[in-house]
């Protein structure tokens, strides 16, 4: 796995999929392809750089195309709504989930991008996985159910987890939590899964430490978010 570093520099490139800016990166000879889905604050550089790692940092036997598309299309959160803990804040963060940001939206459009992405290739990609990061984790979540184009999804420090979701999931699904989710909420959900599953809290990392909240500057969060993406691909 490439080391992990604080000022990052993208190896990959910027295309349009469905009309969303989408990051580009990995061997275009690779067959298995990750959809990464981002969180609710942009593509910034913590993911891009998990996006390289996904894509270089397994066995040279099994390299992956990594597609990252912006799903909110610029409309992100702000960050002065976290934490949720006022009225106002509350109630603007319940908006925009249930609005701009409804991870039903992106579970239309998944299809799509899927297609386009598959013709751009020209047949080389024959396998899709999916890997959410925190609202994110909430759509990959969703997308493992009947009928899904996913072989195997992982969900970090997911937003909205629900237990209910849980008996829909079919495929090998692994679950990387922080010590900021809801602990019951998680080990229900964990426990409604009927298919291959990897459960794991890093209870010593904070909710958003593998995307945009990640402070790769703080050595202990850069070693968890090293770890977490470590773990990403053993279970990929």
């Amino acid at each position: 796995m490439p080391p992990v570093e604080v000022d990052y520099i993208p190896k990959g490139q910027t295309i349009t999929i469905q009309g969303m800016k989408t990051y580009k990166t990995g061997s275009p000879s690779a067959s298995t392809a990750i959809l990464l889905i981002g969180d609710v604050f942009g593509n910034g550089s913590q993911t891009l750089q998990g996006a390289d790692i996904l894509a270089y940092g397994g066995e040279a036997t099994h390299q992956y195309q990594v597609f990252v598309p912006d799903f909110l299309q610029g409309q992100y959160a702000t960050r002065a709504w976290f934490p949720p803990d006022t009225d106002e804040k509350k109630q603007a963060l319940g908006t925009y989930f249930q609005g701009h940001a409804n991870p039903a939206k992106a579970l239309e459009v998944i299809p799509s991008i899927i297609k386009d992405i598959e013709v751009e290739s020209k047949g080389t990609i024959n396998k899709w996985a999916s890997v959410g990061l925190c609202w994110g984790g909430k759509v990959a979540t969703i997308a493992s159910g009947a009928k899904t184009p996913f072989v195997a999804a992982v969900s970090t420090h997911p937003a909205m987890v629900d237990p209910k979701d849980g008996p829909a999931i079919t495929i090998p699904f692994a679950l990387l939590a922080s010590m900021h989710e809801d602990a019951q909420a998680v080990k229900e959900f964990a426990a409604a899964i009927k298919s291959e599953k990897h459960i794991e809290t890093f209870d010593d990392m904070p909710h958003g430490w593998m995307a945009s909240r990640g402070n790769l500057n703080d050595p202990k969060a850069k070693d968890g978010y090293k770890r977490g993406y470590e773990r990403v691909l053993e279970f990929l």
